[in-house]
């Protein structure tokens, strides 16, 4: 997991190809520009999904990856992302190898985004994102996609 802010993004250049290229391009365009829906990095390789949504007051059930990192960075409102490693995730609750997700029973330490903040998720990373700090409101973020 890295959680940092873009203006530190080039230090992380060495670590995937397809990190570093979704982490330059939240870093060099206008993403409150961009519409919403999918734009294309590197085809499938690495793409943004820029999304409109109602956080929820819950916490989400937290997920997994095995192929894809995912990248969040808020584009408007409040959202913060449950976080914790995956061996401390609880049971699956449903499976699905071909969307690339697994939901889990489990909690995590909460972590803020926005202020130009952006959190990468890893494999060995559970997640549960879209959490409103205040309960349900109207949020905007831009989801990096990187196949591994």
């Amino acid at each position: 997991m890295i959680y940092d802010t873009l203006n530190h993004w080039e230090q992380y250049k060495g670590i995937h190809p397809g990190v570093a290229a979704g982490l330059e391009f939240l870093a060099t365009h206008d993403m409150a520009a961009l519409p919403d829906g999918r734009h294309d990095i590197d085809g499938d390789n690495v793409f943004v999904n820029v999304m409109r949504y109602e956080t929820k007051s819950e916490n989400p059930t937290p997920e997994r990856h095995e192929k894809f990192v995912d990248i969040f960075y808020l584009l408007e409102g409040e959202e913060e992302v449950a976080v914790c490693p995956v061996e401390e995730l609880g049971e699956v609750v449903i499976a699905n190898p071909e969307g690339d997700i697994w939901l889990h029973k489990g909690d995590g330490v909460h972590l803020p985004l926005g202020g130009g903040r952006f959190l990468a998720l890893f494999p060995g990373d559970g997640h549960a994102p879209s959490i409103g700090p205040h309960g349900p409101a109207h949020a905007r973020k831009c989801v990096v996609k990187v196949r591994l």
